[in-house]
């Protein structure tokens, strides 16, 4: 870090840090409390006192010790997301623990075996989303391989007046409760007139076969999205001094919203994701899943104010916080972009060319089955009536409940992050560069980088009807443990049969993206695997215990896509014991 402005720097990391900074003891209370966050009062959670919680300052090498006492009336927990702790220290209700009972104080202390910008939050019901979250920094032992003048966090979430209980049940209710776009006759009136009548029509049969809509972006809208617990119009900021190289720690905290984020008029230098090192990459945008990190350098040379842009992937709305030179100064907010929709590639409908319809049964939302939306329910029987009756016939709609999961497969698009033509691809604003998986390469190889001992493959299933996300095709509840056997090398292969992203998340262990870059491929605690789209980790098994592995996805967690994976010690020291 460069002398000048080194004081600035530590001055403004200080203000970050409500608690001592790199303390070895911390004492956090989570509480409820009234609160209004973008002028709608409502009952939240919080940790001492704030939303997000007080971020938590650690040094590579150290020993911590945090005392946790819960004054809710309900059970809690706080899970440490990407750091590697005993498993009885990782805060997983049923798994790590049993959890902190109302008026209880739990110790949790551990050592800290690495460096980087993490991120700590509740693991039991729907608390992260109702303000049970904060930052986590963890300063290197050793010199970083990129400098800086100062820095700040830039922590994202989403926010509902709603609690966490009530979302779930509406969608459990009603799947497409927060689908606000619903298609009807008037939009298909207007598809017709740009596609011409036949396509729109095999467009909207197909659609209505699955009983999906191509608007089935994100599976809950109406947030508010706040930076560091800030609604855009609070304008949460960070202060530069004209020529200074900023490091922004940016964190996905939300529930269930993905972010593409920009700086206009400023180039991203990414350095880190989820807290490691990798080979500086250039942007103008990247994507955040949930639960991701990534950290970033700009340098503003102007005496002007900057909008840090995070805007939701189903383009409802902006996280927004502003970098400049002065306080009460506020960067422009553009429109926002047009909405994203779904097409054909999203939902591997390539592979359905000439198949059997009537044979689609016991379908999978993994093959998309018994999806609540039907792409025709808002078009009128009247504008229906006109519609070309015999291009339906011989078509056995109604059997579109289940399809085997064998055709899908030869449509997923292999080691890819988005399928080609989806309509999920993210793009720069203004044609600039939009970070990809395959940009991230690490700076340091992997010591014990080699081919992996066997494969397991992962398929990401659902039904959107009852809705409940589940793996290959069970749910938690049902499910057996993934075992593993401490030392070998695990290469999982993600599949994800569903339409939607899910940002899968290991506990206590990395995953090794297998992105062809060898030794160099970056590890992470969180890979999103793409609709219709296969992605391959490799898990170096080296951390023995039971250890949580879920969809990031809260209520598709909650619903069933979650995993326990237990690491066994090898039977021959077993044995020996």
């Amino acid at each position: 870090m460069r002398l000048g402005h080194a004081v600035r720097g530590l001055l403004a990391v200080a203000a970050l840090a409500p608690l001592s900074t790199l303390a070895g003891t911390y004492d956090l209370v989570i509480d409820q409390q009234a609160l209004s966050i973008d002028g709608t009062a409502k009952s939240a959670m919080t940790i001492n006192g704030g939303i997000p919680g007080p971020t938590l300052r650690f040094k590579e090498g150290e020993e911590v010790t945090l005392n946790v006492t819960n004054q809710l009336d309900v059970d809690t927990s706080l899970h440490w997301h990407g750091l590697l702790v005993p498993y009885t220290e990782d805060g997983v209700p049923g798994i790590s623990f049993d959890g902190i009972k109302p008026g209880e104080t739990h110790t949790y202390h551990f050592p800290i075996k690495q460096s980087g910008t993490y991120w700590y939050h509740s693991h039991s019901g729907f608390q992260e989303q109702e303000g049970v979250y904060g930052p986590i920094i963890i300063e290197p032992a050793k010199a970083e391989p990129f400098t800086f003048d100062r820095e700040y966090v830039v922590m994202l979430s989403d926010w509902s007046a709603e609690s966490g209980d009530q979302i779930f049940a509406n969608l459990k209710g009603q799947s497409d409760y927060y689908n606000y776009h619903q298609q009807t006759a008037g939009s298909f009136i207007q598809e017709a007139r740009e596609q011409g009548f036949g396509t729109a029509l095999k467009e909207r049969l197909s659609w209505g076969g699955m009983r999906m809509m191509p608007t089935d972006i994100a599976d809950v809208s109406g947030y508010s999205f706040l930076v560091n617990g800030k609604s855009a119009g609070d304008n949460w900021t960070g202060l530069f001094t004209s020529g200074e190289r900023v490091r922004l720690r940016f964190i996905n905290g939300s529930a269930m919203s993905y972010f593409d984020i920009r700086i206009p008029g400023l180039k991203m230098t990414v350095v880190q994701a989820d807290g490691n090192n990798v080979q500086p990459v250039s942007v103008d945008e990247f994507r955040m899943a949930v639960a991701e990190t990534y950290d970033v350098i700009v340098e503003p040379k102007e005496e002007r104010a900057y909008s840090i842009l995070a805007e939701s992937v189903d383009r409802a709305g902006f996280a927004r916080g502003t970098l400049a030179p002065r306080d009460g100064m506020a960067g422009d907010i553009p429109e926002l972009r047009e909405r994203p929709l779904l097409t054909m590639a999203d939902m591997s409908m390539a592979s359905m060319e000439g198949m059997d319809h009537s044979n689609m049964t016991d379908m999978d939302h993994s093959n998309m089955a018994d999806m609540a939306k039907p792409a025709m329910a808002a078009t009128s029987q009247a504008s229906m009536a006109n519609m070309n009756q015999p291009a339906m016939e011989g078509m056995n709609h109604s059997a579109m409940n289940g399809m085997n999961q064998s055709p899908m497969n030869a449509a997923k698009q292999p080691s890819s992050d988005y399928a080609p033509g989806s309509g999920l691809t993210p793009s720069a604003a203004n044609g600039g560069k939009f970070l990809v998986y395959g940009d991230l390469k690490a700076v340091t190889p992997y010591a014990d980088y080699r081919a992996p001992d066997r494969e397991i493959e992962l398929r990401l299933t659902g039904n959107m009807e009852r809705y409940f996300w589940s793996i290959n095709g069970t749910k938690y509840s049902d499910a057996e443990p993934i075992k593993m056997t401490y030392g070998e090398r695990v290469r999982i292969k993600f599949v994800n049969d569903t339409m939607m992203n899910h940002p899968m998340h290991l506990h206590g262990m990395w995953m090794q993206l297998d992105k062809g870059k060898g030794e160099f491929n970056p590890l992470k605690h969180v890979v999103n695997v793409a609709p219709n789209t296969t992605l391959t980790v490799d898990v170096p098994a080296d951390a023995l215990g039971e250890w949580a592995f879920h969809c990031h996805l809260m209520y598709h967690m909650a619903s069933g896509m979650f995993r326990k994976v237990i690491v066994e010690t090898p039977a021959d020291q077993t044995a020996a014991l």
